[in-house]
């Protein structure tokens, strides 16, 4: 029986599940990393791609990181289906989206050129956190494959007359340039009265309130989604200590990204 104030796997309120990470899991992609956090795995990989998005201007410099997010059939007890005509669900879009948006607020895309950086990330186990893990996770593939990136801007397929636009201008290239911060995400729910960080399945199954946060190691607040799981709301106070308890939980998030990116390949 679970008592107040313990947490089932005897965890601390603020602890975060083990998490280990292992950079160049798979070859073919320029990034590969399987995220590892309690029993929930996730592979990230990022790859580089000379196609742009049709709506991007030639006069705007740089490129773009775009995310795709999927579980697989087994990743849960009941096995869930493949999505219909290769379209995501609501659910899957939505989280692709956030990783998608939380990546590039961490990237000044004019200094990568004309690349695309695609971000998949795909759930191999899921017990909570799926979607924090991707970002954990992603970030790290992807600066391996920003370290990838060309030494000079590629030279466009066609000639241009007069000056190139933007996107070929090489004075905006520099991919050493391209991370302004670094990103982390974790979940903290309010369950049995008691703020817990990095909620498993079974802290997030009964948990009056879900939070999920995506912070910069500069300080700040890329993403914040919650609700109030009961229908009852949360005050201020509640969502501060919230914040405060995720702050700290991406503070150790980043140490162990570090760790990773330090040179060795496990963490």
């Amino acid at each position: 029986m679970i008592r107040r104030n313990m947490r089932h796997d005897g965890r601390e309120m603020d602890q975060l599940r083990s998490v280990t990470v292992k950079r160049q899991f798979t070859e073919t992609p320029a990034g590969s990393v399987l995220w590892t956090q309690g029993k929930t795995i996730v592979l990230c990989t990022a790859s580089i791609s000379p196609d742009l998005p049709p709506w991007m201007p030639d006069s705007k410099p740089g490129g773009w990181v775009t995310a795709e997010y999927v579980m697989l059939p087994a990743s849960t007890p009941q096995r869930k289906q493949w999505p219909k005509n290769g379209h995501t669900d609501s659910r899957g879009t939505e989280i692709q989206r956030l990783i998608g948006r939380t990546l590039r607020a961490v990237l000044d895309l004019s200094k990568i050129g004309p690349h695309t950086l695609a971000v998949d990330c795909q759930v191999l186990q899921a017990d909570g956190g799926t979607r924090t893990a991707s970002i954990c996770g992603a970030y790290v593939a992807l600066v391996d494959a920003i370290a990838k990136l060309p030494k000079s801007i590629p030279q466009p397929k066609r000639p241009f007359d007069g000056a190139p636009p933007a996107r070929w201008d090489p004075q905006y290239y520099d991919p050493s340039r391209a991370l302004v911060d670094q990103l982390a995400a974790v979940s903290v729910g309010l369950v049995d009265g008691d703020i817990r960080l990095d909620l498993d399945y079974i802290d997030d199954s009964r948990a009056n309130v879900d939070l999920n946060v995506a912070y910069t190691q500069g300080g700040k607040f890329v993403e914040v989604q919650g609700s109030a799981e009961n229908g009852e709301g949360f005050d201020r106070a509640v969502m501060n200590a919230m914040l405060d308890m995720a702050v700290k939980g991406c503070a150790d998030l980043f140490e162990i990204q570090s760790a990773a990116l330090s040179g060795a390949v496990t963490v």
